[in-house]
């Protein structure tokens, strides 16, 4: 409906890879379906066996189960949509999808960068300070770092999503992306944007660079103990117990800082899109098969609960 020089938009079309041919189209549900159902399970089972393990009711576990609830509702939030856009040609998402859609994607994302630095902070502890880790990371502590990890993405997303849905939109109601993220939607709106970008800059450095500094600041101090260990042996573990996560930590950050802080002469949106299929779809189904063929409690645990399982089965039958 016209209102003015404005039309009133209730719905918006994601164009989402609808320029490709039919056929890739087809292969790129495939992919991604599977990558999909990869991610579910493997975070699931990484849930599962921390929590019925008693070895990996360790804070190291206890943070990399959070992570693991992160990336499912992450998945959850972009990639249904998106495999429906490909398979049944269903481009179209509701005014109200599409802000609800955008408020959990910025929840997600906010609440894993801190979580990334938390976790980064509990490996300091652990090979900083071993002898006062049980008494340093005790449950109330790590109960209340993981709140302050998911905490942040409230106030966030809600401002937000809140300010950039009150700007009126015009012309075209088509999103260039897979999911309604915030730089394609503003493209649509039309007034003054300018103070609003301000704030989101302003938001995503803050949101993105303080935990990569804590990060940075954790390895560090873990790099300097390290090296003062005398043992060959005892510096592999210690390393090992962090290699991890710094994959994940390098995953994640080089995707979403390439993606938020490219010079917009770079930033195509199919360079773009690509850049966020490795954020929001690679990289969580890559965290599960990171933590377990690269930890070997991890694998253990795994193959106990596989064990337990064949047990109760035989069992019952």
């Amino acid at each position: 409906t016209a209102m003015g020089n404005w039309t009133r938009i209730n719905e918006f079309i994601l164009m989402s890879f609808s320029s490709l041919p039919t056929e890739i189209q087809s292969l790129l549900f495939l992919t991604f379906l599977t990558v999909y159902l990869v991610t579910l399970l493997g975070n699931s089972l990484i849930i599962l066996v921390t929590l019925a393990d008693p070895m990996l009711h360790s804070p190291m576990y206890f943070f990399l189960r959070n992570l693991s609830f992160l990336e499912i509702g992450f998945n959850l939030v972009i990639v249904p949509k998106m495999l429906g856009t490909l398979l049944a040609q269903d481009t179209t998402i509701s005014f109200l999808g599409c802000a609800t859609q955008m408020y959990f994607f910025f929840f997600f994302g906010v609440a894993e960068c801190f979580l990334l630095a938390t976790m980064a902070y509990d490996r300091y502890v652990a090979i900083c300070s071993p002898l006062h880790y049980p008494v340093i990371m005790n449950q109330r502590t790590r109960a209340k770092l993981a709140a302050a990890s998911w905490f942040p993405g409230f106030p966030v997303a809600t401002v937000q999503t809140t300010w950039l849905f009150s700007f009126p939109f015009c012309g075209t109601n088509k999103v260039n992306h897979f999911f309604c993220d915030s730089p394609p939607v503003l493209r649509l709106v039309c007034a003054d944007t300018a103070l609003f970008e301000i704030y989101a800059i302003v938001g995503t450095i803050l949101v993105v660079m303080v935990p990569c500094l804590l990060i940075l600041c954790s390895y560090t101090l873990i790099a300097a103990a390290i090296l003062k260990i005398p043992s060959a042996k005892g510096k592999h573990k210690a390393f090992s117990t962090c290699s991890s996560h710094l994959l994940v930590v390098s995953f994640f950050y080089i995707s979403s800082s390439l993606t938020y802080f490219r010079p917009k002469s770079n930033n195509s949106p199919d360079s773009k899109k690509l850049l966020s299929l490795s954020y929001t779809v690679v990289t969580p189904m890559l965290n599960p098969i990171i933590y377990s063929l690269r930890n070997s409690e991890v694998k253990n645990a795994l193959s106990r609960t596989f064990h337990r399982v064949l047990a109760l089965r035989n069992c019952i039958l």
